[in-house]
């Protein structure tokens, strides 16, 4: 097992610039994933990473060494605690890292029977939650605009919890196109609009649109919509949060196709 101790290691370097640029992870294609939960579901969706990281503290974890066995023939480096740290934006670190390959499956339009296109979500944890939800609906496909958030970044694997992993991620996106090419019902939720989500038609091919947390989606996008829909708020609050409003469009797609 190789160990790095000097943070003008190279290697280390290169470490460091994929932990905090996106444009780096971009040029590359490669990401870290940050602690135990990820690299499991990442082993679970049947791929390997490219190495592991560690600190002097996982080796002796008996959750780690299960994944160390898993990750068969995966070179494994092991950092000084300090410099291990400086990669991990986790609270109590749980002393592994995995560097993985960034992966974006070919699928054509014609495949997609349920997506989630997202217009310039800003919010880390938001896009990550969405990611997620998405994911665990049983979602084709995720599209995002080029103003979203970095779906690869640590903030957002850590909210979308292993649903990178089951989930096919395009990012920067004309959203335009991609609505102009679906085929199928494409929803946008409105204040204009006057059929509740409960009441619209969710057969056959479906696909959601969620814009900026903020101003929601531009009128340009939201005119590509076949459907528009409210999500009744009984309660005295004026708006749902970006991230729930995603939820409860995609699982109300999921219970009406489960009662059938």
């Amino acid at each position: 097992m190789k160990l790095i101790q000097s943070r003008d290691n190279p290697y280390y370097k290169e470490l460091v610039k994929l932990s905090r640029s996106s444009r780096h992870r971009s040029k590359v294609g490669q990401t870290l994933l940050d602690g135990t939960h990820l690299l499991d579901a990442y082993l679970d969706a049947g791929m390997l990473p490219q190495q592991v990281l560690v600190n002097s503290v996982a080796l002796g974890n008996a959750e780690v060494i299960a994944l160390l066995e898993r990750a068969t023939n995966i070179a494994v480096t092991q950092l000084d605690d300090k410099l291990f740290d400086q990669l991990s934006e986790l609270k109590s670190p749980t002393g592994i890292l995995a560097l993985i390959d960034i992966t974006q499956q070919d699928m054509k339009m014609e495949q997609i029977r349920f997506a989630l296109l997202m217009e310039d979500i800003q919010d880390s944890g938001n896009l990550g939650s969405m990611l997620r939800s998405a994911a665990a609906a049983g979602c084709d496909a995720a599209f995002l605009s080029k103003g979203c958030a970095d779906a690869w970044s640590p903030k957002v694997l850590r909210a979308a919890m292993g649903g990178h992993f089951a989930l096919r991620i395009y990012e920067r996106q004309d959203l335009r196109n991609i609505a102009n090419e679906f085929h199928g019902t494409l929803l946008a939720a409105s204040l204009k609009a006057t059929r509740s989500l409960y009441e619209c038609d969710l057969d056959g091919n479906v696909a959601f649109m969620i814009g900026n947390e903020g101003a929601g989606l531009t009128d340009e996008l939201m005119g590509f919509a076949t459907q528009l829909v409210t999500i009744p708020i009984p309660g005295k609050v004026e708006s749902l949060n970006a991230a729930a409003a995603a939820a409860i469009c995609l699982f109300e797609v999921v219970r009406r196709r489960n009662c059938l």
